[in-house]
């Protein structure tokens, strides 16, 4: 039985990769708790191990979709591929012919069919601070992790079936995306405007921007749905709530919202920011 057929891809259960959850109550943790508890199985990438089990635990301990931590040293590209080698393993993910090390067929538990690009270096200098090194973390740290996590995402969506319109899954009425899969990377103010401290940090999102213009482009006519959202205005935690912020559970039931999108109203970017904005 083909991996393509309509009964085996009924059973895989969707996968949300989150790749970025800070210290575990961002928008990134937002997310993997709002698509768990809406039955997708979650794996979390990200180098902070002590809240990336503390978070896998908060989410198991709610008993529907499961998550597992996938801690890395770093999100460089070497770093990057090895983690999503693993993941596709532990999840039995179908495996583009680019990434296989055989040509027998893998039976497969699992299909990815969100991931949220949450990774970030911010740097807040004024430009004749900002040192070499500055521009170095900033660019490996924003750009070079978006182009590797981007194309380890997508070497897998490939392998998805299309889905035609969006509708619930057989097994756990679990709304299926529309297409492929989709991915969504988290942007800031800085995406779209520099500032006088933010020559460095704004670099480095800019160009996530473009690059997720440039997929979106280049992969919807495969059914793979890309976005960029543009957070902006500073994000509620639970360390510092007393301001005027967006919610990082708002921010989630976007995300979850534009995942789920009917591939003929595609949206490419959104602009998240509180009703109250003062600036």
């Amino acid at each position: 039985m083909s991996l393509g057929s309509a009964s085996v891809k009924s059973i895989l259960k969707p996968l949300l990769v989150v790749g970025g959850v800070g210290k575990g109550s961002g928008t990134g943790s937002a997310t993997s708790k709002l698509f768990a508890r809406r039955g997708y199985d979650v794996a979390l990438i990200a180098r902070g191990k002590d809240a990336l089990n503390e978070l896998s635990e908060e989410i198991n301990r709610e008993g529907r979709g499961k998550a597992t931590p996938f801690p890395t040293a770093s999100y460089n590209p070497k770093d990057i591929q090895a983690t999503f080698g693993d993941l596709t393993e532990f999840y039995r993910l179908p495996v583009s012919p680019q990434l296989k090390s055989t040509s027998q067929p893998q039976p497969t538990t699992h299909a990815l069919r969100v991931a949220l690009f949450n990774i970030g270096y911010p740097v807040f200098k004024s430009f004749l601070q900002t040192t070499d090194e500055d521009v170095k973390n900033s660019l490996e740290g924003n750009v070079q992790s978006a182009f590797a996590f981007s194309r380890e995402v997508i070497l897998r969506l490939r392998e998805n079936e299309i889905e035609d319109r969006v509708e619930g899954h057989p097994s756990t009425s679990i709304p299926t995306t529309s297409g492929k899969g989709t991915l969504i990377f988290t942007g800031a103010t800085a995406s779209q405007r520099g500032n006088t401290m933010t020559s460095a940090f704004a670099a480095g999102k800019a160009a996530n921007r473009v690059l997720s213009q440039s997929l979106a482009k280049e992969f919807g006519r495969e059914g793979i749905h890309v976005v960029h959202a543009v957070i902006d205005g500073r994000i509620k935690t639970s360390s510092d709530s007393d301001f005027v912020g967006l919610s990082p559970e708002s921010i989630a039931k976007a995300y979850w919202d534009v995942a789920h999108q009917e591939r003929s109203a595609w949206t490419w970017e959104l602009d998240l920011r509180p009703a109250d904005e003062q600036w």
